[in-house]
């Protein structure tokens, strides 16, 4: 009698676990990945300038102040959602804003540029992804805040909103300012 039970008794023991681990997924923020990187060196990176590509720029090249790496590409999407805020934030000057062109055609990021602005002090080449995976890169958008003596002090995955600005980099910033 219990063998004709128990299809349906191990069905509902699954469905069960399916339905907790679904919900224990949704709680929290899924922008908010953990790093490996938090309170460690940013990772060394010799890459192309955009705008000057016979020269590269290097993590040597962005001691001594804190900056805000945002990860784009013209094949982002979502790039253009937080592109407003991140030009918001260089035009305030509220950190120094490093572009990082990921896995991009030089014409199409070019167009992009013209298109939604260049609000980047400097933007660096990342054209094959491989210094990305040093930074622990998913895709575009993501943006890192690197502090002052070059450690990682924050990532966040997917656009920036002005929430993630007020919430999570205005603070970490007012801790750098003395």
């Amino acid at each position: 009698m219990i063998q004709r039970w128990l299809p349906l008794l191990a069905f509902l023991a699954l469905a069960v676990l399916l339905y907790a681990g679904v919900r224990l997924s949704g709680e929290g923020d899924q922008s908010v990945i953990p790093s490996p990187l938090i309170g460690k060196p940013a990772p060394s990176f010799d890459l192309p300038d955009y705008r000057d590509v016979s020269r590269t720029i290097s993590n040597a090249d962005l001691a001594g102040q804190p900056y805000l790496l945002n990860v784009w590409a013209s094949w982002c999407p979502a790039c253009r959602l937080e592109h407003p805020i991140i030009t918001e934030i260089a035009r305030r000057g509220l950190v120094r804003v490093v572009g990082y062109n990921y896995k991009d055609e030089p014409a199409e990021a070019q167009r992009w540029l013209q298109q939604f602005g260049d609000p980047y002090d400097l933007i660096i080449v990342d054209a094959d992804g491989r210094s990305a995976i040093d930074w622990g890169i998913y895709g575009a958008p993501e943006t890192f805040l690197v502090d002052a003596n070059g450690q990682v002090i924050f990532k966040h995955v997917g656009p920036v909103t002005w929430d993630v600005v007020t919430q999570e980099l205005m603070p970490r910033l007012s801790k750098e300012t003395p």
